[in-house]
């Protein structure tokens, strides 16, 4: 006699291709790179990637500072109850955004005046995707850079203001 087999439902297809492709994806050969080796994974922490970023946009001449002007007094203030040193976070102003072998970084800044923000721009971008790709491993796909400001030579006198009316809180 003929076997009397039973068709399969769509739903039945569809679980049996969905298995069938689980399957071929555990079995596949692992993607090696930098972060990923026969001999273990490597992961890189946000952080981590953010402070070398930091400190590479810190490094573009024309740089004046890091961030936007609220989030530069916070700091500010915050160091002075805190008795801290005085150096601002070398990841202030920056935000990162990374998956498993790649990463975004925003950078705000404030430009000096008589810079080129264009020229500065383009110099935080290279020096960024240089310093995370070295550092990290991690393939930098956009560096957004953010001016919120222009450090003007008459802010000096400003910015010592600001210093001595925080060092009378202490």
């Amino acid at each position: 006699m003929s076997q009397n087999l039973i068709p399969q439902t769509a739903e039945e297809r569809e679980a049996a291709a969905a298995k069938a492709a689980a399957d071929a994806e555990a079995n596949a050969p692992k993607q090696l790179d930098a972060l990923h080796t026969e001999h273990g994974d490597t992961t890189i922490a946000d952080t981590v990637v953010a402070k070398i970023a930091g400190m590479a946009a810190r490094e573009v001449p024309g740089v004046y500072a890091m961030g936007n002007a609220a989030r530069r007094a916070i700091s500010g203030l915050t160091n002075r109850v805190s008795g801290g040193t005085g150096q601002a976070s070398v990841s202030n102003g920056v935000s990162v955004q990374k998956g498993e072998s790649q990463a975004t970084v925003d950078v705000s800044v404030v430009v000096e005046y008589g810079a080129s923000i264009v020229t500065v721009s383009e110099q935080i971008r290279e020096n960024v995707i240089r310093a995370v790709e070295f550092g990290t491993g991690l393939e930098v796909v956009s560096v957004d850079v953010n001016v919120t400001d222009v450090h003007l030579p008459d802010d000096e006198s400003d910015d010592a203001d600001v210093q001595r009316s925080g060092d009378q809180l202490q």
